[in-house]
């Protein structure tokens, strides 16, 4: 059984496909053993309780180091034995010493087909309504491994959504959500725990 630990900053939509999908049986491999939120309020940590998920809040704001953060992250998830890290609307920065302990074993939907709209400060509504500026035809979502700089490591999968003429910010970000974020985070997570994916440099390989 493939443990995941999950990271959210708010609603916990994400949290909440992979949780509908391991219910289903679609990922008959895998099991959440605990949640972990930057911020005190977000209402994932509510989600994760509704189904008996250990769920915690570890705020980097509460440490005066990233080093101590990434500490504590580590022993958090080294207590749950967990196997994959999955980022899912998670908006902090992850230090340099977690991202190295946890090497190709942490996986991030970013709500955008990278290398677009993404990078610093690219989170939340902010890539939907750049790609509006831009005037895209099609947007997206990437599931991607975690390297230290933001949204930079080898991606897993990508899909993309339309662009409508009267789309907001905000009815781009619902489709975008809907569409691809909550089909690809799964499927990215049910390929890992069948060993089917290989990272080969920049590239990831699906075997």
């Amino acid at each position: 059984m493939l443990k995941l630990g999950v990271m959210v900053s708010g609603g916990g939509t994400n949290l909440q496909a992979i949780i509908d999908k391991i219910e289903s049986g679609y990922l008959d491999r895998c099991a959440i053993v605990t949640v972990v939120s930057s911020k005190a309020d977000a209402y994932a940590l509510e989600r994760a309780k509704n189904y008996q998920i250990p769920a915690v809040c570890i705020s980097k704001k509460d440490f005066q180091a990233i080093e101590d953060y990434d500490k504590a992250l580590i022993t958090h998830f080294n207590k749950y034995e967990t196997d994959l890290v999955v980022l899912a609307g998670f908006l902090s920065m992850l230090g340099e010493g977690f991202v190295k302990m946890y090497k190709n074993r942490i996986i991030n939907i970013h709500p955008a087909l990278i290398p677009s709209f993404c990078g610093k400060g690219c989170y939340g509504v902010i890539p939907h309504r750049k790609a509006l500026e831009y005037g895209v035809k099609v947007t997206g979502a990437t599931v991607h491994f975690v390297e230290y700089e933001y949204d930079s490591g080898p991606i897993i999968l990508q899909k993309a959504v339309r662009v409508e003429d009267d789309d907001t910010p905000e009815t781009l970000q619902l489709r975008v959500m809907q569409e691809a974020e909550r089909e690809i985070l799964p499927e990215a997570v049910r390929l890992y725990s069948e060993g089917r994916l290989k990272v080969e440099g920049r590239k990831v390989r699906i075997i």
